[in-house]
């Protein structure tokens, strides 16, 4: 018998005990203090595949039922269980879960009744962030439609490019563009339908918004839109890629399920108000963003433009506990005046990519215990990372987990060939730890690569073949990644032909092939520079002249604001009397990019672009110092 009082089982003496339980106690306080020294991250590394796994069994449930479960689905279930939550709210207006259902079916019954297009088809939409944009985007997705979503900044030559990659048969277009498009209207390719957004249309425009006052808001049935493959097309989001045009990325319905739930894994639930200032043609705002709320049945503030003078004061008018970022927003956000009372507000999560690490630690000592959740992934990618750890300046954690799920590597890269480095037997190798390499993601079943619409021959140029073996292949991301010690990653800079400015890819040739088109021009090079403290890199055209002609600097700063959107237009220009190019007549672009844009280090003629004075002019010393100080602004 114990001891009375003692409080131990019978037949168990205290001094036998003791000794026992000290032991165990000691034994748990060592194997705490083992893990915490040599696996840190143990448990939120855990947490993070906990939540994949929770995933995979859901999507393994609804699949073992015949089920296929779309983002569209998701929504109708939610529209179906809290008709009255808000959804959108947009300049002041509430639009709930049912309003928005029943104004997307309205547009599907107009298509339906008034138009040629039927299951599979491609439909192009030209708008800005607006809730009609997600009615007809969900409208034609009820009609079992591909939505192509055209970068709204994007303009003649590229416009049109862009609107052939995708063989639309019907073009949907904002009221805020139908001037865009009137200017390309004669060279759209044939039997393509234009519909406008707005009452009073031009000829050979036919009135969305005049049909839908009179259209039907019942139910579309869901046999219109039910799929037997979730690697189908769902929709194109357009990427500059590494070269070129931009590409339309073909985003499957698998694709935009694992997207949806990036919100979620990183901790939103329904009671969150998300702030999206973010454009809508984009995967983050569209795929993260919009089909994040779905998942969650959360509220969406949705912003036409971003604006960084107002920002907060919407936060606070809205109360929003979430928003999304790319990294120039969160810089934009901090470079505004100090005012009193900035963190009085109730975000707790701001979820994007690209946050520089000094802007990331600048941002949270001015704006409060704001919790940062970055994340990788490119549009057209197979691969992401989310850092759930917050570890600052990072985009994820290459976990043990992690590459349960993922097959990926960081390998040698020759900057001045531009490609892969390989040995003697012709394999890539891997770099080591602290060292920049090229991230590229291993194409399998599991993580496919669904390439571009109407473009075979860039789908294969994104992809590395007999990369570590004979037959392998990978997806070359075109990002520089470094992974260090404790294997967390940090985006490094981008690769050939792009680099990045405003948050947006710049596609180099695209740039040099609208400047080539001045009759004065013989060649453009065109890259990225660094400009202290801006994130990415600003555009910097290299150029050479024909024969006999001179340098009209007023009509190149026409040239590129007529016909390239803002952020990549070149802020620079260097005037060369002869190109360096490779033995393949590549042109050089390596030592340009050291000697970036100083007319302390660069003899050639170099000139700034002036917007006040419509023109690029001569960059001075005096200049250049008030860009590097700041007091210019880029």
């Amino acid at each position: 018998m114990a001891e009375p009082g003692s409080g131990l089982p019978s037949g168990l003496a205290a001094p036998r005990f003791l000794p026992w339980l000290t032991g165990l106690v000691a034994g748990m306080a060592f194997l705490s203090f083992l893990q915490k020294l040599l696996y840190p991250y143990f448990w939120s590394d855990l947490w993070y595949l906990l939540k994949v796994v929770r995933c995979g069994l859901w999507t393994g449930k609804h699949r073992q039922k015949g089920e296929l479960v779309t983002v569209l689905d998701k929504f109708l279930i939610q529209a179906k269980k809290r008709p009255q939550k808000p959804f959108i709210i947009y300049e002041g207006d509430i639009y709930t879960y049912e309003d928005v259902d029943r104004r997307s079916n309205k547009v599907a019954h107009v298509f339906l009744n008034h138009s040629p297009l039927k299951r599979g088809d491609t439909v192009a939409l030209l708008m800005s962030n607006e809730p009609d944009f997600i009615h007809v985007w969900f409208g034609l997705a009820k009609l079992g439609c591909v939505v192509a979503f055209l970068n709204s900044n994007v303009r003649s030559v590229s416009l049109l490019h862009c609107i052939r990659s995708c063989e639309p048969r019907v073009l949907v277009v904002g009221a805020d563009f139908l001037e865009t498009i009137e200017d390309i209207l004669p060279s759209l390719p044939e039997g393509i339908s234009v519909w406008a957004m707005k009452d009073s249309v031009p000829q050979g425009i036919t009135s969305l918004k005049e049909k839908l006052s009179t259209a039907t808001d019942c139910r579309v049935p869901r046999s219109h839109h039910a799929i037997s493959n979730t690697k189908s097309p769902y929709l194109y989001i357009f990427t500059s890629g590494t070269t070129g045009l931009p590409k339309a990325a073909m985003i499957c319905h698998l694709v935009a399920i694992n997207s949806s739930i990036g919100l979620w894994a990183f901790g939103c639930t329904s009671d969150d108000i998300i702030y999206m200032t973010l454009p809508l043609y984009h995967s983050a705002a569209s795929l993260l963003g919009i089909g994040g709320c779905i998942e969650l049945g959360a509220t969406c503030v949705l912003r036409k433009k971003f604006s960084a003078s107002q920002f907060w004061n919407d936060c606070r008018k809205y109360n929003v506990t979430v928003f999304q970022y790319i990294g120039e927003l969160c810089r934009y956000l901090c470079k505004q005046p100090k005012r009193e009372g900035e963190k009085d507000h109730r975000v707790r999560l701001a979820i994007g990519n690209g946050a520089r690490s000094d802007v990331w630690r600048e941002f949270l000592d001015r704006f409060g215990n704001i919790k940062i959740c970055e994340f990788y992934g490119a549009t057209e990618g197979n691969i992401s990372f989310m850092n759930h750890t917050g570890k600052i300046g990072s985009v994820g954690r290459a976990n043990f987990f992690h590459k349960l799920f993922f097959t990926f590597h960081l390998i040698k890269y020759d900057f001045q060939k531009d490609e892969p480095i390989r040995d003697e037997q012709g394999w890539c190798c891997d770099v080591k730890k602290g060292e920049p390499g090229l991230l590229i993601s291993q194409v399998n079943e599991k993580n496919p690569f669904f390439g571009y619409a109407g473009n075979k021959k860039q789908t294969e140029k994104k992809l590395l073949c007999d990369v570590f073996k004979k037959g392998d292949v990978y997806f070359n991301t075109g990002d520089l990644m470094v992974q260090d010690q404790e294997n967390f990653l940090y985006f490094w800079d981008r690769i050939g032909d792009t680099f990045r400015w405003k948050g947006e890819n710049v596609a180099t040739t695209e740039v040099g092939a609208i400047i080539g088109m001045l009759d004065f021009i013989q060649e453009a090079n065109v890259y990225g520079v660094v400009v202290p403290g801006y994130e990415g890199k600003a555009g910097m055209a290299s150029i050479t002249l024909k024969p006999n002609k001179s340098l009209d600097l007023e009509k190149v700063y026409e040239q590129v604001v007529t016909f390239l959107p803002a952020y990549a237009r070149p802020q620079f220009l260097r005037m060369q009397e002869k190109m360096e190019a490779t033995g393949t007549f590549k042109l050089q672009k390596f030592k340009l990019v050291e000697e970036g844009f100083s007319p302390l280090k660069i003899s050639d003629p170099l000139y700034f672009m002036d917007n006040l004075k419509k023109s690029y002019v001569p960059l001075t010393k005096e200049i250049y110092d008030q860009i590097i100080l700041g007091k210019i602004k880029l």
